[in-house]
């Protein structure tokens, strides 16, 4: 109450105007120190034009915040906005959306390791660290593991991410975390895309990752293995980054009646909603599918 008591008439009329039907208008109006006729005249003024501006903005943010499920922050509806012919600036986008209460779904990112963690990777280096960026699909993918909460027991993702575009090509989900879960990953992603010869294949360092079937797959698609650097997750940034937007956005705060369900649910974001809409900031807000055709 005091911080406002402090503002100018309009905020306080404006505070009124909102909480006026549940406390009484004659009751603010004396804490406030304004008159009721001056709160009256207040509301029989004609909206200013930032006013009506502000009102007709954010009905369109709130068109877009809703269509992407509450999945985007400020800086993607901004790029939604511009996409549609509406110039507006970024901070105002932001201002009117913390001011309206919509705020992106969000999560932290977390990660159990393998009892194979601590194996020695000492043949098969980071080929990242040494090797330009990507120019196109197919010469660059990335792999790992992250765990999903269903019920009192945990579900295993395991998924395989073209580092050209973001897009996730290959998926598996499975109640245990084995060099089967990470090969069936491969796989699809290998039945959808053909990679170059000597293209790459980043991972952690896993022992699923490292078994010999993979690595003989690998061998048989003239792909190299990559890995991590001892203690640096962040050399597969990411598919960390993937993981923690899939939580965010679908995972958390979701449950999930079966398991049919949960793989249901988490196809459909990935062909429906992530490959084919989510903007990414690192792709100039474009979708892995918009990039990769504008390279087509």
């Amino acid at each position: 109450m005091a911080t406002v008591r402090g503002g100018t008439p309009g905020q306080r009329f404006a505070f009124i105007a909102c909480h006026g039907p549940e406390i009484g208008v004659r009751y603010l109006c004396q804490h406030l120190q304004v008159s009721r006729s001056g709160y009256y005249a207040w509301l029989r003024r004609p909206r200013c034009e930032r006013s009506q501006q502000d009102g007709d903005l954010i009905r369109q943010i709130e068109h877009i915040f809703t269509h992407h499920r509450e999945r985007y922050g400020s800086p993607r509806v901004h790029a939604v906005l511009r996409q549609q012919g509406v110039l507006v600036a970024r901070k105002r986008v932001a201002r009117l959306m913390r001011d309206n209460g919509m705020k992106a779904r969000m999560s932290r990112l977390y990660k159990r390791h393998s009892a194979g963690v601590a194996r020695s990777v000492a043949l098969i280096s980071n080929l990242r660290l040494s090797l330009p960026r990507p120019t196109s699909p197919n010469q660059h993918w990335a792999g790992d593991v992250t765990y999903i909460r269903h019920g009192k027991s945990w579900r295993y993702l395991a998924v395989v991410v073209d580092l050209y575009s973001r897009r996730v090509i290959g998926w598996s989900l499975a109640k245990h975390r084995t060099s089967e879960l990470t090969r069936a990953a491969l796989m699809m992603a290998l039945r959808r895309r053909t990679p170059h010869p000597g293209a790459i294949f980043h991972t952690d360092r896993g022992s699923e990752y490292r078994c010999s079937a993979l690595q003989k797959l690998l061998a048989t698609k003239q792909m190299r293995p990559s890995v991590n650097r001892a203690k640096h997750c962040t050399d597969n940034a990411e598919v960390e980054s993937f993981f923690h937007t899939l939580k965010g956005e679908l995972i958390d705060g979701t449950s999930f009646a079966t398991d049919r369900d949960l793989r249901s649910q988490i196809r459909n974001y990935l062909n429906h909603y992530y490959n084919q809409k989510r903007l990414h900031s690192s792709l100039g807000y474009r979708s892995p599918d918009q990039y990769e055709n504008l390279a087509a």
